[in-house]
């Protein structure tokens, strides 16, 4: 067990570490996000509109699973990375050990929880009676399928703790891949395969996302058999499972929150009518998809800082920042421009309705010049979340989305301003965020890492 294994980030070339973490990362994502479209319109164009309804209806929940299964496996995975840089491989087995024996709590509480409450939780949303048995079906398949949508984030989070993100990339394609073969089949039904409509989409996706994982779980039994990556026995470490907590619900909250801004800002826009709200919902895919490379370099320096401040190179996480912030810029600055100076065309891509295109092309000319502010905003928080501080990012997004956000979009949008009012007070937010998220990073506070596990065997590695 005293054999390297992984990825050492504590040594050599910053920036290749950087981005030979991040490019995998952002294909990974990339290749889910587009796909999520693709099955948005699957649903929409065989199912019809009563379907994608159901499937709105249900996203909140969803969302709320998937911010549950991110935010306790992104703790195991900094944990991981500080250790790994520590060289301490007695401790990444009995973090792992932790990790699934957490994990096989949450996902038997939660799925027991869901599929009990799914009808009221519907009801609660004000879910229409005439698609509530259409979204229960739906939901309920997603619910059961909790258990390996949860595997897939602990493994892919374990691996990314050791520096692996080529092998959480090759099963996310896998399962891609897998979900897009399988999708229409079960929506229409063909040959021996039954036509199950809008559950078909979700037995689809949860059957991939079966196959996905348990191919991964094989693959990483084999190739770290003699290594901590593995788990031993499920074991309950009281200090591992407190700093999981402490990481991991910051987190999650944080994810929540942006949920719910989304949720009150699209209240305000639906005041101006159906165009409006359609333009609102493209403008967020986009959003999106701007913000994808920058997450995966977030993600990287999280990474990268961790397992260097577990190795006692906190001088190094200066260079860290820098050149993320470096490696960010182009990408960024060439997303900002064409959704500036081409609003329009950009919008095309989406919708056809002149209407939502001229409210999309008034939200990007505001907004997008915002995207700029990610440069900064996911280089910080990366280095913030490195050192285990998420309670941080989680206190500036409920300043930027509940302090900020949603009161200044309720001030602006009855003032002459209107619905630009509301794309205002979304850069403004922005804007407050990128701010404190570097005076945060350059008051230099991160320095004292929130994962101090014991002595002698875990010990902090900043001062």
């Amino acid at each position: 067990m005293n054999g390297m294994f992984g990825k050492d980030l504590t040594d050599g070339s910053i920036p290749r570490h950087l981005i030979s973490f991040a490019i995998p990362i952002m294909i990974g994502n990339l290749l889910t996000t587009g796909y999520s479209i693709v099955n948005a319109i699957w649903v929409g164009k065989i199912l019809g509109g009563d379907a994608v309804a159901a499937v709105a209806v249900c996203l909140p929940v969803i969302l709320a699973l998937v911010a549950l299964a991110s935010g306790s496996t992104m703790a195991s995975s900094i944990l991981i990375s500080h250790r790994y840089g520590a060289k301490d491989h007695s401790a990444i087995q009995k973090i792992v050990n932790n990790s699934w024996a957490l994990g096989t709590v949450l996902v038997l509480v939660i799925t027991a929880l869901g599929l009990f409450i799914t009808i009221p939780v519907l009801k609660l949303l004000g879910t229409d009676s005439r698609i509530i048995n259409m979204a229960a079906g739906y939901l309920r398949i997603n619910i059961a399928g909790f258990v390996f949508m949860y595997l897939s984030f602990l493994v892919n989070s374990i691996l990314r703790g050791i520096g692996d993100t080529i092998t959480p990339m090759i099963f996310m394609i896998i399962g891609t891949v897998i979900n897009a073969v399988l999708d229409p089949l079960f929506i229409i039904g063909i040959g021996p395969v039954p036509k199950l409509g809008l559950n078909g989409a979700a037995v689809a996706a949860q059957l991939a996302s079966a196959i996905a994982t348990v191919l991964g779980l094989i693959y990483i039994n084999r190739k770290y058999r003699k290594q901590p990556v593995n788990p031993t026995k499920l074991e309950f470490d009281k200090q591992i499972t407190v700093l999981v907590i402490k990481i991991g619900l910051p987190s999650f909250i944080q994810q929540m929150l942006l949920s719910l801004s989304y949720a009150f800002s699209t209240a305000f826009v639906n005041i101006f009518g159906p165009f409006a709200t359609a333009a609102y919902g493209v403008a967020g895919r986009i959003d999106s998809l701007a913000a994808l490379p920058a997450i995966a370099v977030m993600m990287s320096v999280s990474a990268v800082t961790a397992q260097n401040i577990g190795a006692g190179k906190p001088e190094r996480v200066k260079e860290i920042f820098k050149w993320g912030v470096i490696i960010n810029i182009p990408v960024v600055i060439l997303i900002t421009f064409f959704c500036v100076v081409f609003p329009g065309p950009v919008m095309r891509i989406f919708v056809n309705e002149v209407p939502v295109i001229n409210y999309g092309i008034q939200y990007l000319r505001i907004v997008g010049f915002a995207y700029l502010l990610f440069i900064f905003i996911y280089v910080s928080n990366g280095v913030i979340n490195g050192t285990g501080k998420t309670l941080i990012p989680m206190l500036l997004a409920f300043i930027s989305l509940c302090i900020v956000r949603v009161p200044i979009a309720e001030l602006l949008y009855r003032t002459s301003l209107g619905i630009r009012g509301v794309w205002f007070a979304i850069a403004i937010s922005i804007t407050i965020t990128a701010v404190c998220s570097l005076s945060y990073y350059f008051s230099g506070k991160w320095k004292k890492s929130s994962i101090k596990m014991g002595e002698p065997e875990l010990k902090p590695a900043v001062e």
